[in-house]
């Protein structure tokens, strides 16, 4: 008996250990890295030769004119995205769930649930096409007289489109979590409610959002930790340089700073900056989790 536990064990251990390698060779290796934050980097030097500098890439950092800019439009955009898609998957789970033809709701679930699976590679030209010059948009405003104009080069309305096209690709998939946790709702209460002459609004208000209150102060709370990841694919298959002043974001100014502009060791010291806040709000997050909603992960 012990010998065959000790067989399945072994293959057990052998099952993850490519996932295990695929960890250490992407996520835990790449960490040596972090030293270019501290350094003046020279890719011809290497991590060895290139000369010590401390903290000064973090304090250059904090003084560049676009670092406060940059750190607004991440936090809009993330607070908005986290936000939004936290009310309308509840609304829309809610309505679906008062739906009584069982092939209706599933066709509507399924359809709504699929733009979740498609990149953003693909929908950013999707919605590049829907706003731009000759787009859907400008067809129907060019009904009510507005002149046609590229959209997606507004500063003004570009945080919005990024918002609203994000919620609009998971709202579905979110709502999947809510409708899981209606399913467990005891029916008991909603014949209590009846015979007490409450009828579904009154229903809802006092039996089915409280039954999942719970869900929804974990996922309100878990989303804290990605605060500061306002969508890097989004964001970089959308942007264009005339909307930098409100669309940039840490990961593609990092992105700008370091591959573009080849300035190593202050992309660096952005992208530490930003996992370790990152870190904070996420360890933070678990214990709000906890504290408020029991919720442990061990």
């Amino acid at each position: 008996m012990l010998k065959r536990r000790t067989i399945l064990q072994f293959h057990y251990g052998l099952m993850i250990l490519p996932g295990f390698l695929w960890l250490v060779l992407f996520s835990i290796v790449p960490m040596y890295g972090i030293v270019m934050a501290f350094q003046n980097f020279n890719p011809g030097r290497g991590f060895f030769r290139s000369p010590w500098v401390g903290l000064q890439n973090f304090e250059y950092l904090f003084v560049l004119s676009d670092s406060k800019q940059v750190i607004i439009n991440t936090l809009v955009i993330a607070v908005g995205k986290m936000v939004l898609n936290l009310i309308i998957p509840l609304f829309f789970a809610l309505l679906l769930n008062e739906v009584g033809r069982a092939f209706f709701k599933k066709t509507v679930q399924t359809i709504v649930y699929l733009p979740h699976f498609i990149s953003w590679v693909v929908l950013a030209s999707v919605v590049l096409n829907i706003f731009g010059y000759q787009g859907v948009v400008n067809q129907i405003a060019g009904v009510f007289g507005i002149p046609p104009k590229v959209w997606i080069t507004d500063a003004s309305i570009f945080r919005n489109i990024l918002i609203w096209t994000d919620v609009w690709k998971e709202f579905g998939y979110n709502a999947v979590i809510f409708l899981a946790a209606l399913t467990g709702i005891n029916p008991t209460l909603y014949e209590a409610a009846s015979i007490d002459g409450a009828g579904r609004l009154r229903s809802t208000w006092h039996v089915t959002i409280p039954g999942i209150m719970s869900t929804v102060v974990v996922l309100g709370v878990l989303g804290l930790g990605n605060v500061l990841n306002a969508g890097f694919d989004q964001v970089y298959n959308m942007y264009n340089p005339m909307v930098y002043s409100t669309g940039d974001i840490i990961d593609t100014w990092v992105y700008r700073m370091g591959l573009v502009n080849l300035q190593f060791s202050l992309a660096t010291a952005a992208g530490l900056l930003k996992s370790v806040v990152s870190f904070i709000l996420i360890v933070s997050s678990y214990v709000m989790a906890y504290k408020f909603a029991d919720y442990k992960v061990f």
